[in-house]
């Protein structure tokens, strides 16, 4: 696993084979990035949530990239001790790892990020449930993103805030907008 630019580029962390989670390929991470790069302003630092971090690939971009904040949560703890020593080698401290369960931490969340990232396994018996989770709950700062990673059996595009969908290979992205604040007007 690798970071493909940032303040950490090139910087690589050998994932364990035993894992169980599927780290987001570099191709997909990378047109992931360039398209976010029209929907985030990284010099502005917003705050950032990854769902279902995995190996925190994409948590250690977002850090490299400029986030302000980034809230990890990952329930497997091999995966979390994982996560955890890659920050701590790395000296970042704008990164608050959470060993929790998803679903329970979206229930109780009561922070607002600017870009929520959820990359849960494709067979996850809930994950159609995670456009309504994040976007009903508010947890999104007016006009922030919400990406969710899934397979190809999955179809967002009839949801009212899907904005895109992007496909590399087998790995999908949906993406949702959060309303702006009422009488802002968004372009584009």
């Amino acid at each position: 696993m690798r970071i493909i630019t940032g303040k950490y580029k090139g910087r690589h962390f050998e994932v364990p084979r035993n894992f169980k989670a599927r780290p987001t390929t570099d191709f997909a991470k990378e047109n992931l990035f360039n398209v976010l790069n029209g929907y985030l302003d990284f010099d502005e630092a917003p705050e950032a949530l990854d769902l279902f971090a995995g190996t925190g690939s994409i948590t250690l971009e977002l850090l490299s990239r400029g986030c302000g904040k980034v809230v990890a949560v990952e329930r497997d703890p091999m995966h979390f001790s994982f996560i955890a020593k890659n920050l701590a080698a790395l000296g970042e401290k704008s990164c608050i790892p959470l060993r929790a369960d998803v679903f329970r931490y979206l229930a109780t969340c009561r922070e607002q990020f600017d870009f929520i990232f959820a990359d849960p396994p494709y067979a996850l018996p809930r994950l159609e449930e995670l456009p309504a989770l994040v976007l009903d709950r508010g947890l999104l700062k007016p006009g922030g993103l919400f990406v969710l990673e899934h397979g190809k059996a999955n179809d967002f595009s009839h949801h009212p805030q899907c904005a895109e969908h992007r496909a590399y290979g087998s790995v999908n992205f949906s993406f949702f907008k959060a309303q702006p604040e009422p009488g802002v007007t968004i372009q584009g």
